[in-house]
């Protein structure tokens, strides 16, 4: 197994598995880095002799052979990237949206491959594979999954959202740390001290978020008021954790929320409960999706840049299939912070 951040694990082919071995698995063996199996297997020039013979060796031992699949890929090019993301999701569907442009831009074409609780990230990466997609891009995907180290043996993959630290794939995500800190920066400048995080829940990026939000109020001094109620990203998870404020006797003077979906049902269970937004109760979303800027909402939110993450992304996809084989990428790509109506002032006295 090769292991990245907690809970992020890709397996490995290995020589009694079952399974081909990999280059990683040559470079596991010998202590040495892919990119130099790479340049070996690739006969590049640059590697000493003595790393040749030692590699090579290696990969007789192992039983390692060049995935034929890959070299038949790069004789009869489709032009074609694979996009793993879920439907519901604002930011990620603004996401594919961009990168069909882009990418069109550049000569490439989109096969979608929507993620469901029916469709696992198994099953959706073993249907954009059949399709023969020379890279592969993938929101969150299951970091046990099968189908996925395969594809990275085969194709480069590009991770999006989750921070992970795996060798074999390029990650984008978003700077959750400073986008929390722009977050509780704005609200303490409006005189806010008890300020509460819904989220927490959903894969990796719950966590994390979770934490950069921890860690922005120990910026301000005030982790002795963090609180984090339990929620994921969607309306249901928020609109519960806001009736759980609605009950208290006293309630906090700002909640922000792991995304703006969430946001939208904490401010709808609000709504309904006679709180006032923000006059009694300021609230904060992530993603600056489109629900931010409804009429209705004028949601203050952190902005996910969608542009800069496409970039990034079909960068990193476009220098793989032109050869590139260095170290894996790991960029953040920058947040701010939009502020509209729904928040203000603290409450006086509070």
């Amino acid at each position: 197994m090769t292991t990245g951040v907690e809970g992020s694990r890709i397996p490995r082919r290995g020589k009694g598995s079952g399974r081909l071995p990999t280059m990683q698995d040559i470079a596991a063996h010998l202590g040495v880095s892919r990119q130099l199996v790479s340049l070996v297997m690739r006969g590049v020039p640059g590697p000493s002799a003595e790393s040749r013979e030692r590699i090579l060796a290696a990969a007789g031992e192992l039983g390692y052979r060049p995935n034929a699949s890959a070299r038949l890929l790069r004789q009869n090019r489709t032009r074609l990237i694979g996009m793993m993301f879920e439907m519901r999701n604002p930011f990620q569907v603004r996401f594919v949206e961009r990168l069909f442009v882009r990418a069109a831009e550049k000569g490439f074409g989109l096969v979608l491959g929507p993620v469901t609780v029916e469709r696992s990230t198994d099953a959706v990466v073993a249907e954009l594979m059949e399709e023969r997609v020379e890279a592969l891009v993938a929101f969150n995907p299951a970091p046990g999954s099968a189908a996925l180290a395969e594809a990275c043996d085969l194709v480069p993959v590009v991770w999006l959202g989750d921070w992970v630290q795996a060798p074999e794939v390029d990650n984008v995500h978003v700077d959750e740390v400073e986008g929390l800190r722009l977050a509780i920066e704005h609200l303490v400048g409006l005189g806010h001290r008890d300020i509460v995080y819904v989220g927490g829940l959903g894969g990796r990026v719950g966590r994390d978020r979770a934490d950069a939000y921890r860690t922005a109020m120990a910026t301000f001094g005030l982790s002795d008021q963090a609180e984090v109620l339990s929620s994921d990203f969607w309306e249901e998870g928020g609109a519960a954790a806001a009736r759980e404020i609605v009950a208290r006797t006293r309630r906090p003077t700002a909640v922000v929320c792991c995304g703006d979906q969430c946001a939208a049902g904490v401010m709808a269970v609000f709504a309904r409960s006679g709180i006032r937004v923000p006059e009694d109760v300021s609230v904060v979303g992530f993603d600056d999706s489109y629900l931010s800027s409804l009429s209705y909402h004028r949601l203050t939110s952190v902005r996910q840049d969608v542009e800069a993450t496409v970039e990034a992304t079909l960068g990193s996809v476009l220098e793989r299939l032109d050869g590139d084989d260095g170290p894996r990428r790991a960029v953040a790509t920058e947040t701010t912070l939009v502020v509209r109506e729904s928040t203000g002032p603290a409450q006086t006295g509070a």
